[in-house]
């Protein structure tokens, strides 16, 4: 376990006792919120961010020992295990070290390698691997046995070859630099296969793709595992070679080995030994260990890609406690619609059909007008899904046409609605109502408060991923889930309004708490004190500590149950405030009487410095929203669909998703438009996220419009003009020619960048899912 501390440590770049201190509060059931927020002391500081790192790594260092311990007893076991061996077993840091080492020893079916030995042919692959001066046919004749399978003297030298090729390919440190080599220079290749070029038209831009192997990014990688799981592609990891010279992993082998072509009469039988170790054993098993090793990346960026995306939805700016009207948009059917109050309760439904076929303006007008004025509604929520630009613009004119009302129409991204429309959840909170009214239920939600609303959907279904079902499914839930989880104790809960689904995401609580924690409110009324939750069933101590502080009750029996001011703390506050000889409540929000409170004076065993400043923080504003302020994109009049577009256009938008190659960004016509990561800013940009992040308010212009295949291709930066090409990679970071100066020399690319001047080209790395 010191190892592994010290190990994660190294990584990290902390201290060993910041590791020790994370993992016992970890093993003994603490969660990551609860110690990044109220154990500052104990862990040295550490954030969120890097207790995550830390347990993911803990998790895979903890499983890589287990391993290690089998490894090392299977070994033993079979009376092969050297003092060498085991030390080379014990320092191995990867699991792939680990299995490379464990290979030969390795319990597998019968080879036939294993064939010949059993028919006594090792003696000759010795001798004619030693001593290369000796005549194969000749020395191979000694061993031609036919009782023992061995026919004749082509047999025997056969059955020569493939004990070597075994015992070469089981070489562990051979395996280990011919692996780092094909990482290095390696190609990966995709092809289409013969008579799959119409089937896989999606694929196409991967029909003839190679790059480097460690620069494939992780959206171009999935596309090429996608078309090959479909039929459509071939893939490959190889360094192309002429074919009259030897693959350079053969002369690596060759050196390794110790075999040099020297006309001696063995050598071209060695040499046709290693050519069939490269080919036959060593180059399908790298391969194999590259293309997983290359999955393992890309699916881990992907994870990133859509975590980074959901914690940046799920934090989106509330609009608040507003009385609101949520409309899901629909044209034969009509728009559904639910009023909710300001704790999002549903207080009245139904539908209206103002847009085509049925076109009953007037009578939805008056609909609408009514509910607003009896309920007092000051947002209108609008589906973002089809017909929402029409119903838009039906509300729009309504409100015009009544001043009075005073309401804020706002566009609502419904990713996701209709997953919570038919869940169980939403069956069990509105069992009477159709699914479309608890989409508009859903929609009002999400613009009042976009985290308590998303938490009630699976993070998967959200649509902010890139190549989500492509990925490992166990790991995306582990990081998304992650993510929902910081981002609900980051902000907080109100105890006595949140739902079950919210709630269950609280530090410390699972659903059957969770469940148990809203009976109980329904069945006594609303929690006057933080204390009050430990009568909840099966809510014991160790879970009241780890919720408590993210748990919050508004106007209860005591002020700091709004904050976040853990009730382990309660008396250290009550101490301040009488220091002061004020009551605790004339602390909380005054600055001025705050700030006479000298934080050093309150430390002691329990109670550190980062906790005391916190608290002292907490207390100046008290249930602060880490949240930004609310606010929403402008759509452009008459500019509701594709053929609505125009290069050059100027719009608003909202960014819908941040993928590697860019951003996608809704401008109100139903189809998102991409903004290559090359059109984000005038300067290089490595990464999207450093420009934008879901939900942020952009201006772009059109570039261009593709009508067939509904794809638009935008620009952030306002001196691009409709038609030219996008600068390349080295021109956007100042390496090209400069005018007047030397030529620079230019290396040749095994995959030059796309002329991204043209919108195919630029739709080229956004093959989105299915």
């Amino acid at each position: 376990m010191e190892k592994i501390q010290q190990q994660i440590a190294d990584e990290l770049n902390i201290k060993t006792t910041q590791v020790t201190a994370a993992v016992q509060l970890l093993d003994e059931g603490a969660t990551v919120p609860f110690i990044s927020r109220y154990r500052k002391e104990v862990t040295g500081g550490l954030d969120d961010t890097q207790l995550r790192t830390l347990e993911e790594r803990l998790g895979y260092l903890r499983d890589m020992e287990e391993r290690r311990t089998t490894i090392l007893g299977s070994i033993e076991e079979q009376g092969k295990l050297t003092p060498e061996l085991k030390q080379a077993i014990l320092n191995a840091d990867t699991k792939t070290r680990l299995e490379d080492l464990y290979l030969p020893y390795k319990p597998k079916r019968r080879t036939k390698g294993q064939i010949a030995i059993e028919a006594g042919l090792e003696p000759l692959a010795d001798i004619l691997y030693s001593d290369p001066t000796q005549e194969p046919e000749q020395r191979a004749a000694e061993f031609v046995d036919p009782n023992k399978g061995v026919p004749d003297v082509k047999a025997a030298l056969e059955g020569a070859k493939y004990i070597l090729m075994e015992r070469f390919s089981e070489e562990a440190e051979l395996l280990g630099q011919l692996r780092a080599f094909l990482a290095s220079e390696a190609l990966i290749s995709a092809s289409v296969i013969t008579g799959k070029e119409t089937e896989g038209e999606k694929f196409r831009d991967y029909f003839e793709h190679s790059e480097l192997w460690k620069r494939t990014p992780s959206h171009r990688a999935l596309a090429m595992f996608r078309g090959r799981r479909e039929g459509i592609l071939s893939i490959r990891v190889d360094i192309p070679t002429e074919t009259t010279t030897a693959h350079p992993c053969e002369t690596m082998i060759a050196s390794h080995l110790g075999i040099k072509h020297e006309n001696r009469p063995a050598d071209n039988w060695l040499a046709e030994v290693v050519r069939w170790t490269w080919k036959i054993k060593l180059h399908t098993h790298i391969e194999t260990d590259l293309l997983a090793e290359l999955r393992e990346r890309a699916e881990a960026d992907a994870i990133t890609v859509f975590a980074t995306n959901l914690q940046d939805l799920l934090l989106a700016a509330p609009a608040g406690q507003r009385v609101t009207i949520g409309l899901d948009p629909g044209l034969r059917t009509g728009v559904k619609l639910a009023v909710v109050d300001n704790t999002g309760k549903v207080l009245d439904h139904g539908a209206i059909f103002p847009t085509p076929p049925q076109n009953k303006v007037h009578e939805a007008e008056a609909i609408l007008v009514k509910l607003c004025q009896t309920h007092q509604v000051t947002l209108i929520a609008i589906g973002n899904g089809t017909a929402s630009r029409e119903t838009e613009r039906f509300v729009k004119d309504v409100l015009k046409r009544h001043p009075e009302l005073s309401i804020q129409p706002v566009i609502v991204n419904e990713a996701g609605a209709s997953v919570y429309s038919a869940s169980e959840f939403a069956a069990r909170e509105f069992p009477d109502l159709d699914v479309t009214i608890r989409g508009a239920i859903s929609i009002a939600r999400r613009l009042q408060d976009p985290l308590a609303e998303l938490v009630k959907i699976d993070p998967k279904s959200i649509g902010v991923g890139q190549y989500q079902h492509d990925v490992s499914q166990i790991e995306l839930s582990r990081s998304l889930n992650a993510v929902v989880e910081d981002c609900v104790n980051a902000v907080g809960v109100e105890v006595n309004t949140a739902s079950a689904a919210l709630l269950n995401r609280v530090a410390g609580l699972n659903q059957t708490i969770a469940d148990n924690i809203v009976a109980f409110r329904d069945e006594n009324g609303p929690f006057s004190n933080r204390a009050a939750l430990k009568k909840v069933p099966r809510l014991g101590e160790k879970t009241f500590e780890q919720a408590a502080g993210f748990l919050r009750i508004a106007n209860g029996d005591n002020p700091l149950d709004a904050s976040a001011v853990h009730p382990e703390s309660y008396e250290l506050v009550s101490q301040m405030a009488n220091d002061l000889a004020q009551p605790l409540q004339s602390l909380i929000g005054d600055s001025g009487l705050l700030r006479r409170i000298k934080p050093q004076q309150y430390v002691n065993e329990r109670f550190g410095l980062p906790t005391i400043t916190d608290i002292l923080q907490e207390l100046d504003k008290p249930g602060r929203d880490p949240r930004p302020e609310f606010k929403t994109a402008t759509f452009k009049d008459g500019v509701e669909s594709l053929k609505d577009l125009e290069p050059g256009m100027t719009l608003e938008g909202t960014v819908t998703n941040v993928t590697n190659f860019g951003a996608f960004v809704d401008i109100g016509v139903h189809q998102d438009g991409l903004v290559h990561i090359s059109a984000l800013a005038e300067r290089f940009v490595k990464d999207p996220r450093e420009v934008v992040k879901t939900g942020d308010i952009v201006t772009v212009k059109v570039m261009e419009v593709d009508i067939p295949r509904k794809r638009i291709g935008l620009s952030m930066r306002m001196s691009d003009e409709p038609g030219q090409k996008t600068p390349t990679r080295e021109h956007r970071e100042g390496k090209g020619n400069k005018k007047g100066g030397r030529q620079a020399p230019q290396r040749k690319q095994q995959n030059p960048p796309a002329k991204t001047g043209t919108l195919g080209a630029l739709f080229a790395e956004a093959l989105k899912k299915s």
